[in-house]
């Protein structure tokens, strides 16, 4: 009888054994499931956050039916509770235990900031201050303020940060971005420094960096970017001024309302090539790599003045007469689909400025 009985008693607790593992394997494979969303979410793993308590956030977002299985499963595989601050995307389709993959892995969202090469700082600064996503403590500082975090006190800040597409998290600020702007353009202007021809007129890599920006901002077809340079470089080395549009309208500043005229070229400012000899004081702009490379390899050639056809491209000369008869035909006579580029700067070409007056 006593046999009997502790034979039931077993049966008993082998079915009930049986019937918690099957319940909670049942369970946790419910976090094997795709959750359906009718979009992609945002979910914050707030700094310090404990397993328990991201499990429960899940929950409560409608990411996970039942956060039980999720401390389950935590306590069967606790290398998988080791969760990193951030912001995470989830999509349909995947998982909770892919979700906790993601966060274990700390796969952060990343979002995107674009500064466009022959941008000024300015314009920098003000797709800074115009992104949501990017957490804002420079908004109030001076550019000079700016300089001295970047290690720079006292430097003019125009060029001095690289133009590209920069990823970044939720966790980053805008002097993160500004800070890894200007490292780059440090780097890359070091290395094309170290690769530049021969017999340059720059006594410093700065000097470059101007040149490079005025190739930037003059340059319509990518092609084109060392013709452009060796036409300054010449300039320079014959002693002839620049004679370039686009520093006479990064002198003007707020003056500068779409339009140059005569009266502007002869206007005098430290950046009005028409005026002045040489290079102007600083960059005039956020020029790319591929600009700082012309102005450091520019093409051998003889041409001495450019001016725009129209289509984006230019027409070089060797002489002023040649010059003058190339302005006539292009300028003077427009084309009616004539476009200049980059835009909003206008078509500028050394010993004329006439597209403008």
């Amino acid at each position: 009888m006593v046999k009997k009985l502790l034979i039931s008693l077993f049966c008993i607790l082998v079915l009930a054994v049986a019937g918690s593992s099957l319940w909670v394997w049942q369970g946790l494979k419910t976090l094997e499931q795709p959750v359906a969303l009718d979009e992609p979410v945002l979910f914050t793993v707030p700094s310090g956050s404990g397993y328990g308590q991201v499990a429960r956030k899940l929950e409560a977002d409608g990411l996970v039916a039942d956060s039980l299985w999720l401390r389950v499963h935590g306590r069967l595989f606790p290398e998988q509770t080791r969760l990193k601050a951030g912001e995470y995307e989830f999509t349909s389709g995947m998982s909770t235990l892919d979700m906790i993959a993601v966060m274990v892995a700390g796969a952060t969202k990343h979002w995107q900031i674009q500064f466009i090469e022959g941008w000024t700082f300015q314009d920098m600064r003000r797709a800074l201050a115009n992104s949501e996503r990017i957490e804002q403590i420079t908004t109030d500082w001076s550019d000079e303020q700016i300089m001295k975090a970047m290690g720079a006190e006292g430097e003019h800040p125009e060029g001095r940060f690289f133009p590209d597409t920069y990823l970044f998290t939720s966790s980053e600020t805008d002097l993160d971005l500004l800070r890894r702007a200007f490292e780059k353009m440090e780097e890359v202007l070091a290395a094309e420094w170290q690769s530049r021809a021969d017999d340059l007129p720059y006594d410093s890599p700065y000097e470059a960096l101007i040149m490079a920006s005025i190739v930037e901002r003059e340059t319509g077809a990518a092609h084109e970017r060392e013709e452009v340079a060796g036409v300054f470089v010449r300039r320079l080395e014959k002693g002839m001024r620049l004679q370039t549009d686009p520093t006479v309208i990064y002198g003007m500043g707020e003056k500068y309302k779409g339009r140059i005229t005569r009266s502007d070229l002869q206007t005098p400012t430290d950046y009005n090539t028409y005026r002045i000899d040489g290079l102007p004081p600083t960059p005039i702009a956020l020029p790319g790599r591929e600009a700082i490379h012309a102005a450091l390899n520019p093409a051998d050639g003889d041409a001495l003045y450019f001016v725009a056809r129209g289509d984006g491209t230019h027409k070089f000369s060797r002489t002023l007469q040649e010059h003058q008869k190339a302005v006539r035909e292009f300028q003077l006579n427009r084309r009616s689909d004539y476009r200049s580029s980059p835009a909003p700067v206008p078509d500028s070409d050394p010993e004329t400025g006439e597209d403008e007056q």
